[in-house]
């Protein structure tokens, strides 16, 4: 027998959806008693926006910014001081390679064609939009730091630009058995793959 659930859609991508995405995520956490959820937070401003609305749960959240270099430079997209404030609020941060790019971007970059990760990247952007790309990606990076199970279901959020507009159920797997990766349920997500006029 089905079950029904809500999900919530947005006609838009980026910031603008963050905090109707964090409520979802959180209360869909607190409604299956799950422990463990990965955010995407290049500044932790969408960590800590989770994390006030995780309130009470048990739920322990990892934060995932953007590594050094991923714009140019040394540094990772979040600050020190930013770092320890959500390490002081027992968010665990994770700054490492992203595993839907990593060396294959280079690659790309310096002798074009397309790589077998990009595909996957790709594919997983025709469900609205960079997000769910990154959800996956997250907690495929969260599960290869051992700071997420594999044997369990998680929540994951990502976005599209800044902020958050996607929110899903998986069940993680580690990146050298990607393919055991289930999306379970879709919690939040864009309609469309780009912003409406683009």
């Amino acid at each position: 027998m089905g079950q029904v659930r809500e999900i919530l859609y947005f006609d838009g991508h980026g910031c603008a959806n963050t905090a109707e995405t964090v409520q979802a995520a959180a209360r869909r956490c607190r409604e299956l008693g799950i422990e463990h959820v990965v955010v995407a937070s290049d500044t932790g401003a969408t960590a800590l926006a989770l994390w006030h609305e995780l309130g009470e749960t048990n739920a322990r959240l990892v934060a995932v910014p953007e590594h050094a270099g991923y714009d140019g430079g040394d540094q990772p997209s979040i600050s020190p001081e930013q770092r320890k404030d959500l390490e002081d609020k027992g968010i665990a941060v994770l700054v490492c390679a992203h595993v839907l790019s990593g060396v294959e971007r280079s690659i790309t970059k310096k002798f074009h064609g397309v790589s077998r990760v990009e595909i996957i990247a790709h594919t997983l952007r025709l469900f609205g939009g960079s997000g769910l790309k990154v959800a996956v990606e997250v907690a495929v990076m969260a599960a290869d730091a051992g700071l997420v199970p594999t044997d369990r279901d998680i929540i994951a959020v990502g976005g599209s630009e800044s902020g958050a507009d996607t929110a899903v159920v998986l069940k993680a797997a580690h990146m050298n058995n990607f393919f055991d990766l289930e999306i379970r349920e879709i919690i939040a997500k864009p309609r469309q793959r780009k912003e409406p006029g683009a």
